[in-house]
């Protein structure tokens, strides 16, 4: 038996280390987001629909490794982009929507508040050129 792992564990290490450390999936030419709803400067109430756009890629799930895709993250009063080469944290400021959603509700407190969003692709990683938005700012009443 410990013959048997001493030679498994170094090939689960190959594959493990395979997987995680490949190149990043590059963008489509001219992607864009934005955000469609709200807009820059706009005051909304407590819990407000937010709504997501797109241009030259398509948005699939999470996971669904396609050419030319990807799926939303919302980054909320985000000041500094995190590490690009690696998977985007999930936490109240970087909502993750690896549904494919194209757009939510969000409840934030009284106050100026920044949006903006990020694509991911299958593996929540930003895309080699990331396809980042404008960061507008609205103040929530």
């Amino acid at each position: 038996m410990k013959k048997v792992f001493s030679v498994l564990l170094p090939l689960l290490c190959a594959v493990f280390w395979s997987y995680t450390v490949q190149s990043a999936t590059k963008s489509a030419e001219g992607a864009q987001v934005f955000l469609v709803e709200p807009k820059d400067g706009e005051t909304v109430p407590g819990t407000f629909k937010v709504v997501f756009g797109v241009k030259g890629m398509s948005i699939v799930p999470a996971g669904n490794d396609q050419p030319n895709s990807g799926h939303h993250h919302l980054l909320i009063n985000v000041d500094s982009l995190a590490d690009f080469s690696l998977p985007l944290p999930a936490n109240d400021n970087i909502k993750h929507f690896g549904g494919g959603q194209t757009e939510t509700l969000l409840t934030l407190p009284k106050g100026k508040h920044t949006l903006q969003l990020l694509l991911g692709d299958h593996l929540h990683i930003p895309h080699d050129k990331p396809v980042l938005s404008e960061k507008i700012t609205i103040n929530v009443q």
